[in-house]
């Protein structure tokens, strides 16, 4: 407390026991109200020159503090999963439901006293033209796919984390760390996944090698098989990952939580992918479906794969060419090139206008060719015939 503040009360007390001043003289020369004038006085006749001090008006203790043992366990799930005070507090009161948790706030001031707070960077936020958000209702309907960059384990080696999501549940169906993004590494993990659990309606990447090429339609061995197997490939606009952003999502997280720093070895890389994909799945709850989890909502698909492909059957009105050895069809009396991913294929041709015909394979429209300057235009999506 200033000394000169005190000082002055202790005059205040002198002046008043002299008696040559009444309490009201005395408030009006010192600038006080009387209640003051009045509280001085019973402080020093308490407390003598102590009691003329200031006196804290915090409570002497707080009833509903957070406990030390609380305070614990909310420490130590911060440090096991690293999630925000929302989403700790909810898997929280589930593994105890008999204890007291504080509010979303206390939470992040105990996090923040323990320096596990992480301070956003405030970040622009642009606009773009991209296509629109994507929307399901059901399970399987849409599953985004992607590589996750490249990163070297401790041991030297490359690994190229390759994910398969849910889009309505948010499920992690597959997180497999591969040497390379190699269709020959990439396709036996589709090929488990789909005998595992079913096939989707459709899966959703960006253009990129294995998932697409730069040829007609962005045929891929990849893609092709996908359209044998009736499985719509809806590749994104590209340079957008935004298209795929809920996906974009998962791998912010998925790299924050597995790779810094990376494992010794790739089989130590993949135990860590494993452990984040059940947590993600099982534990972790997302705001956008409600704070469930979401296991809680994606269920296998009822489209079983199938062991042996069965070939194409197009409509009677649809003319029927195989591709040959060098990528080229028949028509007319000339011979066009197509791909070479379609080598030994049937696709089909509809006549949609004089001279212009559709090029079809099973049920995708791959583009139109004009039988007079056999220019083929490709589609970037995917339609059906």
């Amino acid at each position: 407390m200033d000394t000169n503040v005190l000082d002055e009360r202790l005059r205040f007390i002198r002046d008043f026991e002299s008696e040559h001043w009444s309490i009201t003289e005395l408030c009006e020369r010192y600038g006080v109200t009387r209640p003051t004038g009045y509280k001085w006085l019973a402080r020093h006749r308490a407390g003598g020159r102590a009691g003329l001090t200031d006196r804290s008006h915090a409570p002497q203790g707080c009833p509903h503090r957070t406990s030390d043992a609380t305070e614990a366990l909310i420490v130590e799930a911060r440090q096991e999963y690293g999630w925000g005070a929302k989403k700790l507090l909810r898997i929280l009161r589930t593994r105890y439901p008999r204890r007291v948790w504080p509010a979303r706030s206390t939470c992040n001031e105990i996090l923040d006293r323990h320096h596990l707070l992480r301070k956003n960077r405030r970040r622009r936020r642009w606009t773009h033209p991209g296509a629109p958000p994507l929307h399901t209702d059901h399970p399987n309907q849409v599953w985004p796919a992607d590589f996750k960059g490249q990163f070297k384990t401790g041991d030297g080696q490359y690994c190229y984390p390759l994910t398969v999501t849910d889009h309505f549940s948010r499920a992690l169906l597959v997180c497999r760390g591969l040497p390379s993004v190699k269709t020959a590494l990439a396709q036996p993990v589709f090929r488990a996944l789909f005998r595992e659990v079913g096939l989707p309606d459709a899966i959703r990447t960006d253009n990129g090698a294995p998932f697409a090429s730069t040829g007609i339609h962005g045929l891929s061995p990849l893609n092709v098989w996908w359209m044998q197997l009736g499985i719509v490939h809806q590749r994104i606009t590209p340079a957008s990952p935004q298209e795929n952003g809920q996906h974009e999502r998962m791998h912010r997280e998925l790299k924050r939580e597995t790779t810094r720093p990376a494992a010794r070895s790739q089989r130590a890389q993949q135990s860590r992918f494993e452990v984040f994909r059940r947590r993600y799945n099982d534990e972790r709850p997302h705001e956008a479906i409600g704070d469930r989890t979401p296991s809680s909502l994606w269920t296998p698909s009822t489209r079983v794969y199938p062991e042996c492909i069965a070939p194409p059957v197009y409509p009677a009105h649809v003319e029927v060419r195989r591709v040959s050895s060098a990528g080229t069809f028949r028509l007319h009396a000339q011979q066009p090139f197509l791909s070479q991913v379609l080598r030994g294929e049937d696709i089909g041709l509809e006549e949609v206008a004089d001279g212009l015909w559709n090029i079809v394979y099973y049920s995708t429209l791959l583009g139109k060719i004009d039988e007079r300057t056999l220019r083929i235009t490709g589609t970037h999506n995917v339609g059906s015939v």
